[in-house]
């Protein structure tokens, strides 16, 4: 199963290495994530210059597509070109989306009425396209999900894992990355999180 992380220029470093990071963690049971981009090199908001893995063409075979954020969002949803280059599917994709990216998925009318997570600089743009946005980390009904705040990519993460693998993939991903003395408590506050957040609003 292959997910793409789709990384603009000027994405946020946090957002697109922590998801990928964690969901490779998987790759031996065959969940891969790369790095995802339209052009051969972008650039973080911080300077980092990141060679993509693979082009945004990518994202019409991944089975999952994540969108990160970044400071250039706005910039990615005035572009009729970039948003024609991601002709997503729910009914065969598991869609993501990691703060700002929350407002690619409402500019391709992927959320429909599904309110949404967002960062706080992002909530009001999110708002103008008339989609609830919750004061909550994670949020996600059926193949969808968004994720609020920098560190909220892990629970996006542990989405992906759990969806295509497990609960128990999703224990030894986090078991592996989490901070150590504190394995139990982390990978039971993201499993937590995650049901929660598939749970709200039923």
């Amino acid at each position: 199963m292959q997910v793409a992380v789709v990384t603009f220029d000027g994405f946020n470093e946090l957002d697109s290495f922590i998801a990928s990071g964690i969901i490779n963690r998987c790759r031996r049971s065959g969940l891969e994530a790369w790095i995802t981009t339209p052009t051969p090199v972008v650039r973080s908001m911080n300077g980092v210059e990141v060679s993509g893995q693979r082009p945004l063409e990518f994202v019409t075979e991944a089975d999952v597509v994540l969108i990160g954020s970044g400071i250039k969002t706005r910039d990615v949803v005035a572009d009729d070109r970039l948003l024609a280059a991601l002709p997503l599917d729910p009914s065969r994709q598991l869609i993501g989306s990691q703060c700002s990216g929350a407002l690619v998925l409402a500019k391709l009318g992927l959320l429909g009425t599904m309110p949404a997570c967002t960062d706080l600089t992002t909530r009001p743009w999110v708002e103008a396209c008339d989609v609830t946005v919750l004061d909550a980390a994670f949020h996600a009904e059926g193949n969808i999900a968004t994720a609020g705040g920098c560190l909220a990519s892990q629970y996006l993460a542990a989405w992906v894992i759990m969806k295509t693998l497990g609960e128990e993939a999703v224990r030894a991903a986090f078991e592996y990355v989490a901070p150590v003395g504190e394995q139990r408590e982390t990978v039971e506050r993201v499993i937590r999180a995650v049901r929660a957040g598939e749970a709200a609003l039923r």
